[in-house]
């Protein structure tokens, strides 16, 4: 297949060798978000099962860096919110290009419990693009990106929209708005009181030197009175 005269180096669109309707390829596309690929590694289209673990190992490494090599070229990053510093859904969109990126929370926390909210975006390398990412009840935010040979990530940290009648929004650290002014006056008498206690010590410090100073000139005086023989 790859030195087909049909098709340069092997790779074709699918469309253009034979259609197939109601394929994954298009469902993938359209409703996934994600391209599919066909290999074609045999001449055999329907091999044996059993032959089917040897054809894996044969393929196995290739497959797995393919998949591997993606993420290094394109736009990937997350999205956080700022008042809970928490991954968020949302969207994802590269101006001039008519695709959206969604960003959901619920597949990978079903399973794993953990919310990602990561993305990843593939785009032609060595030109700039302005990314958007925008979440419910959050101001959305722009970047420009400019793509080298290797990914770039631009992770986005969305500030909520209300801020419910001048109060911060309450974070993860469950900090209400009143404390800051506690701990701000609790900091300022503190500082005061290890300011004049520095005053008190310096001070005394000062004392005893100024009183062994005056020592040693007495003793100096004394000394120089004294005969010297050599």
């Amino acid at each position: 297949m790859s030195f087909s005269i049909e098709f340069e180096d092997g790779i074709t669109n699918g469309a253009s060798w034979y259609p197939i309707y109601g394929g994954m390829q298009d469902w993938n596309y359209i409703h996934g978000g994600c391209f599919e690929l066909t290999l074609e590694i045999s001449d055999n289209k329907w091999p044996r099962a059993s032959e089917l673990p040897t054809i894996w190992e044969y393929n196995r490494k290739s497959m797995l860096n393919l998949v591997a090599s993606l993420v290094k070229t394109g736009v990937h990053g997350r999205i956080f919110s700022l008042d809970q510093g928490k991954p968020l859904p949302g969207l994802v969109v590269v101006k001039g290009i008519n695709y959206t990126v969604i960003l959901i929370l619920t597949l990978f926390y079903e399973y794993s419990h953990q919310a990602y909210a990561d993305y990843h975006r593939l785009l032609e390398p060595g030109k700039i693009y302005e990314v958007t990412a925008s979440s419910p009840g959050y101001k959305p935010k722009t970047t420009t990106v400019w793509l080298g040979e290797n990914a770039v990530t631009a992770d986005f940290i969305l500030i909520p929209e209300a801020s419910y009648g001048g109060k911060l929004l309450r974070s993860s650290c469950d900090c209400s708005y009143g404390q800051p002014l506690l701990l701000t006056r609790f900091f300022t008498e503190t500082n005061n009181g290890i300011t004049f206690a520095l005053v008190v010590v310096v001070a005394f410090l000062f004392f005893l030197l100024q009183k062994r100073v005056r020592s040693n000139l007495w003793k100096q005086r004394q000394s120089s009175r004294r005969s010297t023989t050599v």
